[in-house]
């Protein structure tokens, strides 16, 4: 692959951007089996409640003049609400960590088959959650996501366990990753 570039972008340019950051999205998961739930439609009404978040940061990555790979989140709310269906003891040190407006929820990470094994996620990862002032990222996966959990594995990230969405659906797995340690 050619230079990856990662450029961070403003909520309003993440606005401008969502209809190409919609095609990578269904791109990303063209033919990939149990992905079909990947609806174009359904993202830009994730992505557009999301941009709305405080905190909300959007980094892609482009590669000879297209985008290749994405990924954004924001600020989780500082009431443990966020933590509500965990099925394990929540550790006091990341609720004060909430809290305290310390945590990043990480969403949405996504590469085109073709800038996958080239560290592209890593560095969209690494680049997005360079902010300052976060002491704690948190993400989401599905449960049957091996790719996902061996790659928050190799980034250091930790399983604390499953969560039950307070708008209902499967458990999922939360990973959290401390920064700046």
């Amino acid at each position: 692959m050619t230079d990856v570039f990662l450029r961070r972008l403003s909520r309003w340019q993440a606005d401008r951007e969502r209809e190409a950051v919609a095609d990578l999205y269904v791109e990303a998961y063209r033919g990939m089996p149990g992905e079909e739930f990947h609806d174009r439609e359904e993202y830009l009404r994730r992505l557009g409640e999301h941009v709305q978040r405080s905190g909300f940061e959007l980094v892609i990555a482009s590669a000879a003049g297209r985008l290749v790979g994405s990924v954004y989140g924001y600020q989780a709310d500082r009431t443990d609400q966020w933590w509500q269906g965990l099925h394990a003891e929540l550790p006091g040190e990341m609720a004060e960590l909430t809290a305290a407006g310390r945590t990043f929820v990480m969403t949405e990470l996504m590469v085109l088959p073709s800038g996958r094994r080239s560290h592209v996620a890593t560095r969209l990862q690494e680049h997005l959650l360079s902010r300052a002032g976060i002491s704690l990222a948190v993400t989401l996966i599905d449960q049957d996501n091996a790719p996902a959990r061996g790659a928050l594995q190799s980034w250091s990230w930790q399983n604390l366990g499953k969560i039950t969405p307070p708008s209902g659906g499967p458990p999922r797995e939360a990973w959290t990753r401390h920064l700046g340690r």
